[in-house]
């Protein structure tokens, strides 16, 4: 007859371990953000056997997906999945950053949403966290349009933009007065 194999219950620190191993690295900030997004709870206290269970499920395998395959491919990403109640809006999101240029830099938008909401990773925001990012780079995209518009009107010499249309050289008012 075969043997069942029982996974061992989880502990708040089995949970500590897994969050702060090298492959995901978590701060305090960031693992508490993960809990309330896995369980709704605010404190690791709080929660029951069967949600400790489950954050160290998960959290184990965002390890396991973080960690370098041996045969020499790209390590799979993190972000898989992330808050359900987010997924429109990291669209969103991901659509701006396409708007700035910064696709080709995965880092470059955790950092901005380190800045702004100080949580790790973009998977891991609340709803209203993700509107106050999705504002912001907003505000940004609507900049770098405005500046762009600038540099071409600067280009053309278009009325207003202090430079001189083609050939206006010398023509200006000449009564004193």
């Amino acid at each position: 007859m075969g043997t069942y194999h029982r996974r061992p219950k989880a502990s708040i620190r089995t949970i500590w371990g897994i969050a702060k191993s090298p492959e995901l690295g978590l701060s305090e900030d960031d693992l508490y953000a993960f809990i309330y997004r896995e369980t709704g709870r605010e404190h690791m206290r709080d929660l029951t056997q069967g949600e400790l269970d489950q954050v160290a499920r998960v959290l184990g395998n965002l390890k396991y997906k973080a960690q370098k395959p041996q045969n020499g491919t790209q390590a799979r990403r993190t972000d898989e999945g992330g808050n359900p109640r987010t997924a429109a809006q990291r669209r969103k999101i991901y659509m701006l950053c396409e708007e700035l240029g910064w696709n080709d830099n995965p880092a470059r938008i955790h950092g901005f949403v380190k800045k702004v909401c100080n949580v790790e990773r973009l998977e891991w925001l609340s709803v209203w966290q993700c509107s106050q990012v999705i504002e912001a780079l907003k505000e940004m995209a609507e900049r770098k349009q405005e500046d762009g518009k600038k540099i071409n009107a600067h280009q053309q010499g278009a009325p207003g933009t202090g430079q001189a249309a083609p050939g206006a050289e010398g023509k200006g008012d000449t009564s004193t007065g």
